[in-house]
């Protein structure tokens, strides 16, 4: 009997570059920013990302623009979603339950914990100018600071799969 051994290559392509946002608002007030200064369009999308992590559901907000005209495609993502986990313990009585509250912060990419928002780009046919859109980004007043991320060195990478 013959052997069959089936080989899973990583079909993770590195088109896309990554930028790392530094700021406190929030993930709408981010967008509108964006868009005011650099020229995007971003809209929010219908549908977050969502995925369950130990029994709680997960949902971080995500941005987008297509610009047809140069054929890339904008991501911007929250890193952080807060979610609310509750506990009920029984103390034995009939009547006395005690139930205890905990916020749990989850992250998109665990091993950039300090990041607010990614901004996710992708071109299939030209390379973005990512010094022009990080300069103006880091222009914005309620930015901390923004750079460019290196996705080669990135270990949950596969949560930036937004298709």
């Amino acid at each position: 009997m013959a052997i069959h051994k089936l080989i899973l290559d990583d079909d993770f392509n590195n088109e896309f570059s990554l930028i790392a946002i530094h700021c406190s608002e929030e993930a709408y007030k981010m967008a509108y920013m964006l868009n005011k200064h650099v020229p995007l369009q971003l809209v929010r999308k219908s549908l977050d990302i969502d995925f369950s992590n130990n029994g709680l559901e997960v949902t971080f907000p995500i941005f987008e623009y297509e610009d047809d005209l140069s054929y890339i495609l904008y991501h911007l993502v929250s890193n952080k979603s807060k979610s609310l986990s509750a506990k009920v313990h029984s103390s034995g009585g009939l009547f006395d339950k005690i139930a205890s509250e905990k916020t749990v912060t989850t992250y998109l990419l665990k091993e950039h914990k300090n990041v607010d928002f990614f901004l996710k780009i992708h071109s299939d046919y030209e390379k973005v100018p990512i010094r022009n859109l990080l300069s103006t980004i880091n222009k914005i007043e309620q930015v901390i600071s923004a750079y460019s991320i290196e996705i080669e060195h990135l270990k949950s990478k596969n949560n930036l799969i937004f298709n």
